[in-house]
């Protein structure tokens, strides 16, 4: 069925390109021999009605209209067609350092739609002249995160312009209520996704964090203009953290907590009775408690008594969890290997009017070299050129496109109303300019950069569908890390070695480190630092937020070795001596399998997920636990399993 209404939908597009003067309805239900099985001449009508609409969502312009003004409401007259210059991708030229910001601009997203809509955005550009360069080197590698619940939701109301309404429990009152908004932007800073609006109930400018939204975003019906000057750049500049509300007394172990210790703001003292007093100032509740919470008896809350109270909820759940009857877990799945997504409709559509332009362009192109340039089975591209060469109006002259395999040399012909890219549509179009945008606000980066000058390019040739670059952004570097990255970045380009004053958060301890400095990354919403370290001899990677001293040497790196960026998306190299931890996941600690790169996964009846991690100490794993305050817990091994119990009765001992 998929595959029947993919070539009705190409046929429709073939046929209204080839015409300025517009098709009637039923001239295309004779030509298009598709839409006759439809039972009823009723059901025919919604079959073209929501084919229009698909079409017109993938940004191709269907366009409607009368012969005679007098009848311009009249359906039953009205023609259809599409305009080829509106259609086509406008001729634009990028520079190769251009062409390697948008490779990179591309690779930021990590979800699933919006990293496809990417890699297809990439492909129509190469085929108007980007330059493709697979070996570029790439020194710093920025990730835009999107996990957050309802993210998907919330991006398809605030790039289509729909209201909204949703459950939310609001920070200030922890009650929870109904919410009607007009999303005007949405975007990411201090680790945390926003949408700003309209709020209907209120009338007024409201700001929403995706993650307390309590129930799935419902779209209402209408739409909405957004006022003229936003930007949602502008709006998450006003989010400032310097002001924080709140003050936090916590006594702490000597030389034990550096994390909290080296908090902005933080000021120790001695107690006088075996522990340090800290105070800082804060903003969230919640997260603090965690961090705090981390620390297990080794810190303990003073005031205010909504922190201490928080704090010492989190303790009791994670005990409650830890210590509650655990199922078995018997792993029959890995966690690396995953189904192919069965392909909609549309997303078929794309990718054949991706593949005719290409195939044009590269006239005996290799069948295997396609298919992985296209991120598809040779069995899938097969598939597709026998679609192609069934597609189009089969009772009108020429209508059917050519297509013929030489020693898997794949020729086309007769498809020249699809020889030129599709135009970006609003997913395109974003996902590229927002990347684009961050790189080139990155610390350290030149304002006329090949970031800058592409994003706008790129703005300019997306036309109406470059707006949405103004209503989503992501700041990934705030005041507290943006001065190390520029110093890792000049250490970068000069290849010169650092000196770190390091805090390695899993052993609580202080280090001072020389490090020979590969690339800068980000993921999960930290940056990371990935360098030979010469005291341990191998590829390590370094979370800038630990770094507490960054200093530049005069001591080139070595030549001779020149390690080898990996580039790829794991933060925990297995080692020899690692040791095997199996956790148990609630939904909301699921990241876990990811961020430590699980061996081996499996869904439990219970609705939580078994996940297996590699880990170099285990003297972590109860802080962890503790932090995620019972939505995770140790299952194995049995001796670290006693030890998070025993860890977690001492903390909330210090708190009885």
């Amino acid at each position: 069925m998929s595959a029947k209404r993919t070539e009705r939908l190409l046929s429709l597009v073939m046929l209204l390109l080839s015409t300025q003067r517009g098709y009637s309805k039923e001239e295309l239900f004779q030509k298009i021999e598709l839409y006759g099985g439809a039972p009823t001449p009723a059901a025919r009508e919604k079959l073209f009605d929501r084919d229009k609409a698909m079409l017109r969502e993938q940004g191709i312009p269907v366009q409607s209209f009368s012969d005679d003004p007098a009848f311009d409401h009249d359906n039953s007259i009205r023609r259809y067609r599409i305009d080829a210059a509106e259609y086509r991708l406008p001729a634009v030229t990028f520079t190769a350092e251009e062409s390697a910001a948008l490779t990179l601009a591309a690779g930021m997203w990590d979800v699933a739609t919006l990293d496809s809509a990417a890699a297809r955005a990439l492909r129509k550009l190469q085929g108007r002249g980007a330059a493709r360069d697979d070996d570029a080197a790439i020194l710093v590698e920025p990730r835009i995160r999107t996990n957050e619940p309802h993210w998907d939701e919330v991006w398809r109301a605030t790039t289509s312009r729909r209201p909204i309404t949703f459950g939310y429990r609001a920070a200030s009152t922890g009650r929870e209520e109904q919410r009607q908004l007009q999303p005007w932007g949405m975007g990411s800073r201090y680790g945390h996704w926003y949408v700003v609006g309209r709020d209907l109930d209120r009338g007024e400018e409201r700001y929403f964090r995706l993650s307390r939204i309590t129930s799935a975003p419902v779209l209402l019906e209408g739409s909405f203009d957004v006022p003229d000057g936003f930007t949602m750049l502008s709006s998450l500049a006003s989010l400032d953290r310097a002001h924080e509300p709140f003050a936090a007394v916590v006594a702490v172990q000597p030389d034990t907590c550096h994390l909290l210790r080296t908090r902005r703001g933080a000021q120790s003292d001695a107690a006088g009775d075996g522990w340090d007093l800290l105070r800082f100032p804060y903003g969230d509740t919640g997260g603090t408690a965690a961090d705090i919470a981390a620390f297990g008896p080794r810190a303990r809350v003073i005031a205010p008594p909504e922190l201490v109270a928080m704090t010492k909820e989190l303790l009791t759940r994670a005990a409650a969890t830890q210590d509650g009857p655990l199922p078995e877990v018997e792993f029959t799945t890995s966690a690396r290997r995953s189904a192919r997504p069965k392909t909609s409709a549309d997303a078929h559509l794309r990718r054949l009017l991706d593949l005719v332009p290409y195939l044009l362009d590269h006239p005996g192109a290799d069948l295997d070299e396609t298919a992985a340039h296209f991120g598809v089975t040779r069995t899938h591209l097969a598939a597709d050129l026998e679609l192609l060469f069934v597609s189009g109006p089969r009772y009108y002259p020429d209508g059917l496109i050519e297509v013929s395999l030489d020693e898997d040399r794949i020729f086309l012909s007769n498809a020249d109303n699809l020889a030129e890219p599709l135009r970006l549509n609003l997913d395109e179009a974003c996902t590229l300019i927002v990347g684009l945008d961050t790189l080139r606000r990155l610390p350290g980066q030149d304002p006329d950069s090949a970031a800058a000058t592409a994003h706008a390019k790129l703005t300019q040739a997306a036309g109406d569908a470059g707006r949405v670059g103004s209503a989503i952004a992501a700041t990934l570097t705030e005041e507290t890390v943006g001065s190390t990255l520029e110093t890792i970045q000049e250490a970068l380009r000069s290849r010169v070695r650092l000196e770190l004053t390091y805090l390695v958060d899993t052993r609580d301890e202080v280090t001072e480190r020389t490090v020979e400095p590969i690339r800068a990354f980000s993921r999960h919403d930290s940056w990371y630092l990935e360098a030979w370290c010469t005291s341990a001899r191998s590829v390590r990677n370094f979370r800038l937020d630990r770094m507490q001293a960054v200093r530049l040497t005069a001591d080139p790196v070595d030549t001779a070795r020149e390690p080898e960026a990996d580039g790829d998306d794991v933060l925990f190299r297995p080692t020899p001596g690692d040791e095997l931890v199996t956790l148990l996941l609630h939904p909301p600690a699921r990241w876990v399998a990811e961020h430590y790169a699980a061996e081996r996964t499996q869904d439990l009846p219970d609705g939580r997920l078994a996940a297996e991690i590699r880990v170099a100490t285990t003297g972590w794993i109860p802080g962890l636990i503790s932090r995620l305050g019972g939505d995770a817990a140790v299952a194995g091994p049995e001796a670290l399993r006693h030890e998070c119990s025993v860890w977690l009765a001492a903390a909330l001992a210090k708190r009885s």
